[in-house]
This record gives structure tokens, C-alpha cells and sequence, in this order.
């Protein structure tokens, strides 16, 4: 069972896929990070030894900012558009797309569910 910045990687993944269960490294840091480490990306995550473990514990402690270092600077980042009031803040702010999508339809997964609210059904009159 591998750890590595607090987070338990799947043991039946490929080393590679399991690299990006770690908030801040995708494909490419994770074949950039197996490469240095000279290991065999296609190795599964139960397979790897504890010297490997530790290697890719190592490079990624030295060279990568992840997981909450990484989610405070996203979240100041996020804050200081919001101070400012700038475009991208303000869409921020409302919760609404920021690069130019259309919102009159295609925006769901930024406003939530359909603000309908249900029918009423008159009751028959006697």
C-alpha cells in the first residue's frame, strides 16, 4: 500500500494513473516525475517497492506543490480576483462560467439544477 502526500494510491492502477489521485499532478507531471525517478510507468502501485515509494515521495516533496499547499493558492488566488472586483471575480462571485461559455443554456454544472418551481394542480372546484 503506497502513501504518498497523505493519499492512499490504488493498488491495482498503473503507477502513472495512480500518481493523478493526488490533487496537482496530471499525466504529464506523473510521467515527468516516473521518468526521473527511472521507473517503469506501466509497473502497478501494489508492485512498487518501498525505495520507489520513497523516491517519488522524495521528487515530488522537492519539486511539486500539492494537495493543500496547492488548494490555499488556488483559494487566495480565487479571493484576490474577488477583492478587485475584476470580470472573472465577479463570475466568480455570482458562481457562473468565466471563459466565455454561453449561459442561456449549457451552464448547469456552474448554476445548479433548473430553478422550475413545481405545478400546482387546482383542485376541481365543487
Amino acid at each position: 500500500m503506497a502513501r504518498i502526500a497523505g493519499i492512499t494510491l490504488p493498488p491495482e492502477k498503473r503507477i502513472e494513473i495512480g500518481l493523478t489521485y493526488i490533487f496537482g499532478i496530471g499525466r504529464s507531471k506523473s510521467a515527468r516525475i516516473l521518468e526521473e525517478a527511472k521507473i517503469d510507468k506501466n509497473k502497478k502501485v501494489k508492485v512498487l517497492t518501498e525505495d520507489e515509494v520513497n523516491k517519488i515521495r522524495q521528487i515530488i516533496e522537492k519539486r511539486e506543490k500539492i494537495e493543500g499547499d496547492l488548494r490555499k493558492e488556488v483559494s487566495t488566488h480565487i479571493k484576490r480576483l474577488v477583492d478587485i472586483g475584476c470580470y472573472r471575480g465577479m463570475r466568480h462571485k455570482r458562481r457562473l462560467p468565466l471563459r466565455g461559455q454561453r449561459t442561456r443554456t449549457n451552464a448547469r454544472t456552474r448554476k445548479g439544477p433548473h430553478g422550475h418551481s413545481i405545478r400546482k394542480i387546482k383542485a376541481p372546484s365543487s
